[in-house]
């Protein structure tokens, strides 16, 4: 597959540019910054295209979306209008009709699609899915999942990821979009949201990048008809703190640190993990539950989350 990286914004640029390049040809990158593209370009050896026109219409097959979150729409729907193939960083997009101007085009132009919900494939929440969907557990009725790390306390994260227009939020929206998804993974969409998002950290370097005042401490809890309850916990503020999912029913509890399994305190035998969704982009073997329907619900969920808070 020949293959176009356009946007350099997300962290995760440089990281699915090294994965692309085993897979596939990368012909070439674009950013709307011309200083961020002509370094990339020139690190490595890459083309670089000096417009988003010159982009659509090269021969490129797919193209990776690491563009700023508030443009996504504009340049998800060109280039499925130009017939690339698209995989693309989280979020889709801000709003629930961005993101349906999106499904609509992706359908109608039939191009595979694909977006980076990458905890769902790892040996442990594979594990856990695989016992919930079991039975084993009984009827869940609680959820809590913890991911935190320290890009504000360390002020490792880059300034534009503190930019409320390009980001639409803080650490929520970010990092804790692994909760989300995971939570419509196990549980579908909740009834009712509540979030509790603070500003906690104290490094005065970081401050004068978050000018916004972005949330770097959050919470969000959901409720479900049934009296399920889910928790997602996220922040720039932690350190050491592992990411944990817990899950609990009326008839066993289950604990997932990293790939260590626990159901009762006891460890249980990982199930195969799977390839992330980039490599099932670039392979053409694509795996259920990295779609445009789960790419809509993510989205809903922090629709959902950011509309609630107190």
């Amino acid at each position: 597959m020949k293959i176009a990286l356009c946007g350099l914004w997300h962290v995760h640029a440089g990281g699915y540019y090294n994965t692309a390049k085993q897979y596939g040809e990368v012909i070439g990158v674009w950013d709307e910054n011309a200083e961020w593209r002509k370094a990339f370009a020139e690190k490595n050896g890459l083309y670089e295209f000096n417009s988003f026109e010159e982009l659509l219409e090269s021969d490129a097959e797919g193209v990776i979306v690491c563009s700023a979150t508030n443009i996504h729409t504009d340049v998800i729907v060109k280039l499925a209008e130009a017939k690339k193939d698209i995989f693309t960083e989280k979020v889709l997009a801000l709003t629930n009709e961005d993101c349906d101007k999106i499904a609509e085009a992706i359908e109608k132009n039939g191009v595979k699609f694909v977006i980076s919900l990458v905890h769902k494939y790892s040996a442990g929440h594979q594990t856990a899915k695989a016992i919930v969907d079991s039975g084993k557990l009984g009827k869940i009725n609680y959820l809590r999942f913890r991911n935190v790390h320290s890009g504000s306390t360390n002020n490792w994260l880059p300034n534009h990821f503190y930019s409320l227009e390009e980001c639409g939020g803080g650490a929520m929206i970010d990092l804790g979009a692994h909760g989300m998804y995971l939570t419509d993974w196990f549980l579908g969409l909740p009834e009712k949201y509540t979030s509790v998002f603070n500003l906690a950290c104290t490094n005065p370097e970081t401050a004068l990048k978050n000018v916004d005042k972005v949330e770097d401490n959050a919470i969000t809890v959901m409720s479900y008809p049934d009296g399920t309850i889910a928790v997602n916990e996220t922040g720039f503020v932690s350190n050491g703190c592992p990411m944990s999912l817990e899950i609990g029913g009326e008839q066993g509890y289950l604990r997932v640190v990293g790939d260590d399994v626990t159901v009762n305190g006891e460890k249980v035998e990982l199930v195969a993990g799977k390839e992330s969704p980039l490599v099932q982009f670039l392979t053409d073997k694509i795996e259920e539950g990295c779609g445009i329907k789960e790419a809509k619900n993510l989205t809903a969920l922090m629709v959902g989350a950011y509309g609630n808070i107190i």
